[in-house]
């Protein structure tokens, strides 16, 4: 899978020696590096080299290819021409793989979310599905054609018409309106033929107070280009309210960095950075254990957000009413379908994985507004693997952002 690192993105070609103005133009991640259109280009002087190499490997890093950048860079073809080259053009010039030439001269969608909808089980209906002429929902669903548009336009999207009929008519959100917030997750299935029943998840969201005075340390700061791997000194212990009191925040909590189910939704999750910075929301990952070499392997090739730790996993309690929700690899797993569907879905994403770390305590996401607002939106991960859906996570951002 394709690395958020800057430095894997650009790789050895001709964008390497424009990182300086990149940055100091505020083009400083790849999620929103991706998203610069011809005025962009044109407003720091890139070359006509430099463009296409940038359009090559965003094309490369939406279909996880980008071991291929600084060949396919070096040939001075733009993407149109390499899409004219043979297969046997492709495997002898470049090296490149039967399978990987399959993906890449598919050019009719990303290499994202392989799961088959008849494998998925949809989540309890608790918001409508943004419509097709939504503006959140071009944002959220842009293909490789149009991910060249200009970086305002695409901002723009991400505010919707004040038009749009509410979906979320039970929260009331309103300006000054503490929310009350909605809990979701993926629907109980039978398993093992009925002999292994599901674990009960909360039916009322966690109250605000079980999680602003949380004790957390922070592992790492939001990826930037040029910046430390790593926070290199141990960071003092803060409070939680700190971290939404002047900014919302979508929460993600991962039950373990290792697992290829959880980097791909994390991974998935960040892919949309440009969205939720457009709607005004920081993201946020949140571990249960701290593994040095975990998060070094997930940030920032899977996750260029904030990293917490979480010593007390009160993050995770909140998540289960106040106790941890935990499962047995066998009855979790082994004997669950919708488990083994998420794995599938992850695996087929090209992620790497490890067993390093506890992988019985579930995860899952907080939508939390700024200020005292409150949980506006709780997602619960019922069977490993599940995500909270992003186009209801989007939606919702999008619902407090407008009000």
């Amino acid at each position: 899978m394709a690395s958020y690192s800057v430095d894997d993105f650009v790789g050895n070609g001709s964008l390497k020696e424009l990182l300086p103005k990149l940055l100091d133009e505020g083009w400083d991640d790849v999620p929103t590096m991706k998203i610069m259109n011809s005025e962009d280009m044109e407003a720091i002087e890139m070359t006509q080299q430099q463009k296409a190499a940038l359009e090559i490997r965003t094309y490369l890093h939406d279909n996880a290819l980008m071991q291929y950048g600084d060949k396919l860079e070096a040939s001075s073809k733009c993407l149109p021409e390499l899409f004219k080259l043979s297969i046997e053009d492709l495997s002898t010039q470049f090296g490149m793989k039967r399978g990987h030439i399959a993906r890449f001269m598919n050019r009719l969608g990303a290499f994202q979310d392989p799961l088959p909808k008849s494998s998925a089980t949809p989540v309890r209906k608790i918001a409508s599905t943004p419509s097709k002429n939504n503006s959140i929902f071009k944002s959220y669903a842009w293909d490789n054609s149009n991910k060249m548009q200009n970086i305002s336009s695409a901002r723009s999207k991400s505010i919707p018409d004040k038009s749009v009929e509410p979906s979320l008519a039970d929260s009331k959100i309103q300006n000054g309106y503490v929310f009350k917030g909605i809990v979701a997750s993926e629907p109980a299935e039978p398993r093992a033929w009925g002999c292994v029943q599901p674990p009960p998840v909360v039916d009322e969201v966690a109250p605000f107070s079980a999680i602003e005075n949380i004790s957390f340390q922070k592992l790492t700061p939001e990826y930037k280009i040029g910046m430390e791997r790593l926070v290199n000194t141990k960071m003092p212990s803060m409070k939680a309210s700190e971290l939404w009191r002047d900014k919302p925040a979508v929460l993600v909590c991962i039950r373990r960095p290792g697992c290829v189910m959880c980097r791909a939704e994390v991974y998935q999750l960040y892919a949309r950075k440009p969205v939720f910075e457009g709607l005004g929301f920081q993201l946020i990952a949140v571990l249960h254990e701290h593994i040095e070499s975990e998060v070094r392997d997930l940030w920032p090739r899977y996750w260029g957000g904030m990293v917490i730790f979480d010593k007390g996993m009160e993050f995770f309690k909140a998540l289960g009413g106040g106790k941890l929700l935990k499962e047995k690899f066998l009855s979790g797993f082994a004997f669950n379908p919708r488990a083994i569907a998420n794995y599938k879905r992850a695996k087929a994403m090209g992620i790497e994985q490890n067993c390093k770390g506890k992988g019985e305590i579930k995860g899952g996401l907080f939508i939390i507004g700024k200020g005292k607002s409150g949980i506006a939106y709780q997602f619960i991960e019922r069977n490993f693997g599940d995500w909270a859906p992003l186009a209801e996570v989007i939606e919702i951002c999008t619902r407090l952002q407008v009000n």
